[in-house]
């Protein structure tokens, strides 16, 4: 059991060693990072959004209409701040993070105590809905 371990601390070590080694010897050139701006939200991402969110809370017409707006608002925020952003992830999760927060509170009006309920407990399994229809069309 002992010997087994030193073997096994041997093999790491020499292989750290060598490694970093050749690594020195070697005239590797640094990587270059370039900065890729992720790719817009689809606008059809709100509305199938809402259509799920109509079938899964039972939305009003009216509701449906608010709904629809609050989250074409928010993909359109999302894009433009994507845009604003692309360079510097901090500042883009921050705003995301306002952003969603300004969209929930306003879905939080709309909706009455009951659907927020549903919605936030269905959240997760809505957004999925939402990909499978967005992946098979």
């Amino acid at each position: 059991m002992l010997f087994s371990r030193s073997l096994l601390v041997l093999g790491v070590l020499s292989t750290v060693t060598f490694g970093c080694a050749r690594r020195q010897k070697a005239d590797i050139p640094e990587a270059k990072s370039v900065t890729v701006a992720p790719a817009p939200v689809p606008k059809a991402a709100a509305r199938d959004l809402t259509d799920v969110m109509t079938d899964e809370l039972k939305l009003l017409p009216d509701q449906q209409g608010k709904v629809r707006a609050i989250l074409s608002g928010t993909v359109e925020k999302v894009n433009e701040a994507r845009k604003q952003y692309a360079g510097n992830q901090p500042a883009l999760m921050t705003e995301l993070k306002k952003i969603n927060a300004d969209s929930e509170g306003q879905l939080k009006a709309t909706l009455t105590p009951t659907q927020y309920k549903q919605y936030q407990a269905k959240k997760r399994q809505m957004q999925a809905q939402m990909q499978a229809r967005r992946s098979t069309k």
